[in-house]
């Protein structure tokens, strides 16, 4: 298959499993902002975030080797799977003794009691992952769209049982995510025949130093990621200030304000399902470049034509994802989002960057460029957030990636140098910015300014998404 159509075939599958899936998940946001206040949406972020932390530590983050190896035909595919299981699961055994620790840093005191659910969740997360992974490089595209809505389905059903009937809270949401989890993990281990593929024998010593090399860089990547991403909730509930509304109440309303920029990232995620896949199977081909120049193309129009649409839509969209009759306090989230959106797009284009060092397998780099986001991050929230609040941290987020964006932009084109226009990416995001500025100030009658503005964006970016849908309708080869 040509691979622009398998780029888009593969696209669309994701889309079609995961479109429907992913707007559930949103719109679970509404049923959090009801049930749970502020201070508890603040802790189940955090046990969230620790998640996302303990999960690359302890499992040496080898989901993202089993889709380098699984989808390489000089591996087979039965060591990738077994040797990847038994490391992941001694990696999980370890983890054991570390987890009723983390209480004990100051920072984390909300955690206290959550501990048991949290060791549970990271161990069905892995489980999930590792299956679900296994089914993308093994090309079944079709399945693993399929479990995204299974999965979303029982966690939807789970949340209506142990939050909205029962009252549990965050307990209630951590029960419902150990319990979807296991019930994808078991689905696609089944509907996949994932057990003819377990098999101890084939454990491979070489293969999973080979595969260890290539992750090792990836878990301080992942980690650093992911506490830049967390650390402005941290600063924002752990900061004083006399000036500007800090504390647990004002990090839980950012953290409501960042599910709203999830709309972006969700249309993101299904692409970069399909894009990972064509950039590691299209990493030697001969026209690996120009493929590289006309997808980013037409992904970065989508991504700032999204994001304006979404800032336009602001407090429709708000109104639908965050739930204001319990709390009132979460009225005011929708103020944070135009940074955060804007920040998202630079988040969307990082990750198409970083689909550069797995392809060609230099792992490392994409670790150095997040070090620098993530000081960065920090020295930025230290002196905005007590000056500037809550908007101090999205502006720090927005720089932080931007930054980001332009190491990696520089960076990555070293492997693969694909070509792109820095005068459509200055003037996108400056237009961007400019549409903030009225839904942070809240600026009256300013609906027109926005239209306007949207539609220049759209203007700007429609003829790089054409020039691609063309070419993918003719076609042509590279």
């Amino acid at each position: 298959m040509d691979k622009y159509k398998k780029l888009a075939f593969n696209t669309v599958i994701f889309a079609a499993g995961s479109f429907g899936s992913k707007i559930f998940s949103l719109l679970l946001n509404n049923l959090y902002t009801k049930h749970i206040s502020p201070s508890g949406i603040y802790t189940k972020t955090m046990l969230e975030t620790l998640a996302l932390f303990l999960l690359p530590v302890f499992t040496f983050s080898l989901t993202e080797a089993i889709i380098r190896y699984g989808l390489d035909n000089r591996y087979k595919k039965k060591q990738v799977f077994s040797t990847s299981a038994v490391i992941m699961l001694a990696g999980l055994a370890a983890m054991i003794l570390f987890v009723p620790l983390l209480h004990l840093i100051p920072v984390l005191r909300r955690i206290t009691g959550y501990s048991a659910l949290l060791y549970i969740y990271v161990c069905t997360s892995s489980l999930r992952a590792l299956c679900s992974q296994f089914v993308r490089a093994r090309n079944m595209v079709k399945l693993f769209s399929l479990d995204g809505i299974f999965a979303t389905m029982t966690l939807f059903l789970f949340n209506i049982v142990f939050i909205s009937k029962l009252g549990m809270g965050v307990k209630g949401f951590m029960i419902s995510m150990i319990l979807s989890d296991t019930c994808s993990a078991l689905f696609l281990f089944i509907a996949a025949g994932l057990g003819k593929f377990a098999d101890i024998t084939s454990f491979s010593a070489p293969l999973g130093k080979s595969m260890l090399k290539f992750t090792l860089p990836l878990i301080p990547t992942t980690i650093i990621w992911t506490f830049t991403g967390f650390s402005d909730q941290l600063f924002v509930g752990n900061m004083h200030s006399d000036k500007v509304f800090l504390g647990d109440d004002a990090a839980g309303i950012y953290s409501a304000a960042t599910k709203i920029p999830n709309l972006l990232s969700m249309l993101s995620t299904i692409f970069y399902q399909a894009w990972n896949m064509s950039a590691i199977t299209e990493n030697d081909s001969a026209g690996r470049d120009r493929f590289y120049t006309r997808v980013y193309s037409a992904y970065e129009s989508v991504l700032f034509i999204g994001a304006a649409v979404l800032i336009l839509l602001i407090k429709p969209v708000s109104a639908i994802l965050i739930n204001y009759s319990t709390f009132p306090e979460y009225s005011t989230a929708y103020i944070y989002t135009p940074l955060l959106i804007t920040a998202a797009v630079f988040t969307c284009l990082n990750l198409f960057l970083s689909g550069i060092y797995t392809a060609t397998k230099h792992t490392k780099n994409a670790f150095y460029s997040i070090l620098a986001v993530a000081l960065t991050n920090i020295v930025l929230n230290l002196g905005l957030i007590p000056v500037c609040g809550i908007q101090g941290a999205a502006f720090a987020t927005f720089l932080s990636y931007l930054l980001c964006y332009c190491i990696r932009m520089i960076d990555a084109r070293y492997f693969v140098p694909f070509d792109f226009s820095v005068i459509r990416t200055v003037l996108n995001t400056v237009l961007l910015l400019l549409m903030c500025i009225p839904v942070i100030f809240s600026f009256r009658g300013c609906l027109y300014w926005e239209i306007l503005l949207t539609a220049a964006i759209c203007a700007l970016n429609y003829s790089a998404i054409t020039d691609t849908a063309l070419k993918l309708l003719k076609k042509e080869r590279a």
